[in-house]
């Protein structure tokens, strides 16, 4: 496929050869100088390559980096701007950025047409000098971009009040910087692994089609994500999520839903927020999936990061406790699911291998006393049942022969070797979560309860279905 444009436009946002931090300072815990702290710390982790040029018209140096008085005075090789100067000098600000030649601008500050008339005026002078040279904003009234991979990170949250998550396979595109970092402080909190961050604010300039059309080129994103609270260009909006949901999945949270909610979206980030049953049918158009809300887009959006998509819709649930496979089983049918019928050769492969007071069936209870072995027993079976197009294993660790670390290495193993997605179910506290911890690491999604691992499958089985309807 041949990459078009908006790559090339985008790309410098995420892999600058030269960073301009407009407004870095000296001064610890100011905007400008936690993004250039953020910057700093990465060059010296070797994460950033590129050159980093702070410009502030009142200082000659911060930690032994040259400050440059005006942006026009920056070496050549800057291709991206970061500014966290007040709103009001941010359109000269552009206008220097345009005569020195770069293309790429993250607009931190806030207080633009969020505020009122007298900010949507700026706006507008800032997108004219932007579309006259050729330059791409992200912002105004954002964080900006976190990229694992390269070092950027314009986040001015510093880390000891926000830990940044490591790399991953997930993208991340907001409209709220506090859902930004919240978000962020929580995968990293979770070990969920993202790709790219981009928080846009008011959005002047590049939007959520925009991301959409640069994700689907970018080779470790395999699932997008999104927080909007309103699209403006409905048209450009669809078009390219039904470019990207051909080739990738996209979650997408959308708020406002209410007409309290509206009223604040608009005072938040200007958003028109419109009818909300218009979002649902463009969402379903689209093939993009509707999250409740950020447990279920980030439950979802993990499944996809990690497991294969079903063939279909019938679920093999194993449980090592009764009442966690009745609550796995009603949410199967909660989420439009279906049971899966085992085959009689499971059936008898089961009776054969368990003992007399475990149930062989689906659910399938290998009960309390088990041990890593009758795991093994079931997963094998369901496996290899042509019945079965997903599987949810619910294990409590707290059982006492269980040795956890075998049935860890169990679930890898299948989890690798099936082509039916499978995800886990580890209920408990800190010791479950230390084990739970270890499976996602060899590639398995794990969940606190039933009805969210079942959740995250029926969200694989919706996007299958999807492209499967693509495809006739």
């Amino acid at each position: 496929m041949e990459k078009p444009r908006i790559v090339e436009e985008l790309k410098p946002f995420f892999e600058p050869k030269g960073v301009a931090i407009i407004g870095a300072t000296d001064k610890k815990g100011k905007v400008g100088n936690v993004i250039f702290e953020n910057f700093k710390m990465n060059k010296e982790k070797g994460i950033f390559k590129g050159n980093i040029y702070p410009v502030n018209l009142k200082l000659d140096e911060i930690e032994g980096y040259k400050v440059y008085k005006n942006v026009r005075e920056v070496p050549e090789d800057a291709e991206l701007a970061v500014i966290s100067i007040p709103a009001k000098f941010v359109p000269a600000t552009m206008k220097d950025i345009a005569e020195k030649g770069i293309k790429a601008v993250v607009i931190i500050t806030g207080g633009f047409g969020e505020l009122g008339e007298e900010g949507k005026k700026m706006e507008r002078d800032i997108l004219q000098t932007a579309k006259e040279n050729g330059i791409r904003i992200v912002g105004p009234n954002c964080v900006g971009i976190y990229a694992p991979d390269t070092g950027v990170d314009t986040v001015f949250l510093p880390e000891n009040k926000m830990d940044r998550p490591s790399s991953g396979n997930i993208a991340f595109v907001t409209q709220s910087g506090a859902f930004a970092a919240a978000m962020l402080d929580w995968a990293a909190m979770a070990g969920i692994g993202i790709s790219k961050m981009v928080s846009y604010g008011n959005k002047l300039d590049v939007d959520d089609a925009d991301l959409m059309d640069y994700f689907i080129h970018d080779e470790q994103t395999k699932v997008v994500t999104l927080y909007i609270e309103g699209v403006k260009e409905g048209r450009k909006f669809i078009e390219a999520a039904r470019r990207i949901t051909a080739v990738k999945p996209v979650i997408a949270l959308k708020s406002g839903k209410t007409e309290y909610g509206a009223k604040a979206a608009s005072s938040h980030t200007g958003a028109l927020a419109g009818a909300d049953t218009i979002y649902d049918a463009v969402f379903k158009q689209t093939g993009i999936l509707r999250a409740e809300d950020f447990e279920h887009m980030f439950d979802v959006a993990k499944a996809f990061a990690k497991c294969k998509l079903p063939k279909g819709d019938r679920v093999g649930i194993i449980t090592d406790g009764g009442g966690a496979g009745v609550m796995a089983s009603d949410a199967v049918a909660k989420f439009g699911l279906k049971m899966a019928e085992l085959s009689k050769e499971t059936i008898d492969f089961l009776k054969e291998k368990f003992p007399p007071h475990a149930v062989a069936g689906n659910p399938t209870d290998v009960v309390g006393d088990t041990d890593a072995q009758r795991y093994k027993y079931a997963i094998e079976a369901f496996v290899n049942d042509p019945n079965v197009d997903a599987i949810v294993i619910i294990t409590l660790f707290q059982v006492p022969l269980l040795d956890e670390m075998e049935l860890i290495d169990i679930l890898a193993e299948y989890a690798q070797k099936s082509d039916k997605p499978i995800v886990a179910v580890a209920m408990g506290g800190k010791k479950t979560e230390y084990y739970a911890k270890i499976l996602e690491d060899k590639g398995i999604p794990v969940y606190m309860t039933p009805e969210r691992g079942v959740r995250a499958v029926a969200g694989l089985v919706q996007y299958a279905k999807y492209l499967e309807k693509l495809g006739e």
